[in-house]
């Protein structure tokens, strides 16, 4: 299939057009760029909903519960759940949808999977490219939910518009918000089995943290809800509302999706670097550098910066063939 039909037929909300485009991104296929570049002027629409959390505490449930309510106010949703590779295997589940109960068969909820294939944050490298073509593919909004790994998945704070932070009662979760980073990506707090004992300690915990902070653009709510009985869900969905309209003030929407697209520029000329290095480290200035450093002529940074300074030269001599 030519890109432009495929282009074509993506932006008319062809879901199969969108599998095939998604599976380009992920695979980081060549023809991924310009699939983007005819799919860009179509998207930047869609409010980009974050779930977060640590592992157990029911984000598929919860984002589960957040489409069915979605649904019935006639959204087409579009989500992407990211789980973990295996450190051995490299293989992942890509359980999230057995979760999903009642959506499957939905023409307007698009589901798709994905694994972090290694990479932190609880991210995956086409996680960006996907909110995008599901944007451009008409779902608003498009839930990406994380592979929750505490602390240090702070990566959606920088693709979403709005991070959900989904805590559980009973297993020290809000301990683990207190903490610094996970406390400051959340736009909103979500008290999962609020059923459960517990449940008012955790969130008065939560709160309290809050309160402590000297200045708040955003004071985020701390929303208690039973996603397994969609019990509290249109009271969340309208925290997230309120957040959006917060967003729309200002300029501060304009602002958060500039940032957006600077640190995805980052990502992927750190990406390029990183690739680039790994050709390098076995040339024979890399050996004259670890022997620089091991005799004491030279520090690691130093002999770093030689490298540096041969490989952008290369890469220069290289462009001007």
């Amino acid at each position: 299939m030519l890109l432009a039909e495929l282009s074509e037929r993506l932006l008319a909300g062809d879901r199969r057009a969108l599998a095939k485009a998604i599976t380009l991104a992920e695979n980081l296929d060549q023809r991924r760029d310009e699939l983007l570049r005819l799919t860009a002027p179509h998207t930047g629409r869609a409010h980009i909903l974050g779930v977060t959390g640590p592992p157990g505490v029911g984000k598929s449930t919860l984002v589960g519960a957040l489409a069915r309510s979605l649904r019935s106010a006639s959204c087409r949703v579009g989500i992407l759940a990211i789980d973990p590779s295996s450190p051995f295997t490299g293989g992942a589940l890509l359980g999230d949808r057995i979760r999903l109960d009642g959506l499957e068969n939905d023409p307007g909820v698009y589901v798709r999977s994905m694994a972090t294939r290694g990479l932190g944050g609880g991210l995956c490298r086409a996680a960006w490219d996907t909110a995008r073509l599901m944007d451009a593919a008409g779902f608003d909004p498009v839930i990406i939910e994380t592979v929750g790994v505490g602390q240090t998945d702070w990566e959606i704070r920088h693709l979403a518009d709005t991070v959900l932070v989904a805590l559980s009662p009973g297993a020290g979760d809000s301990i683990q918000a207190l903490k610094a980073g996970i406390m400051e990506i959340a736009d909103v707090f979500v008290i999962n089995k609020s059923d459960l004992p517990g449940a008012d300690q955790t969130r008065a915990e939560v709160a309290a943290v809050l309160d402590l902070q000297q200045v708040w653009d955003w004071l985020p709510p701390v929303q208690p809800v039973v996603a397994l009985e969609d019990r509290g869900i249109p009271e969340l969905l309208a925290q997230v509302a309120k957040h959006k309209e917060f967003l729309n003030s200002d300029g501060r929407w304009t602002t958060k999706r500039a940032q957006r697209w600077k640190t995805e520029l980052q990502s992927v000329l750190f990406a390029k670097l990183q690739a680039g290095l790994g050709q390098w480290q076995d040339t024979h200035v890399t050996e004259q550098a670890l022997i620089g450093v091991t005799s004491g002529l030279l520090t690691v940074t130093q002999a770093a910066d030689c490298i540096l300074e041969w490989a952008s030269g290369c890469q220069v001599a290289t462009d001007g063939v």
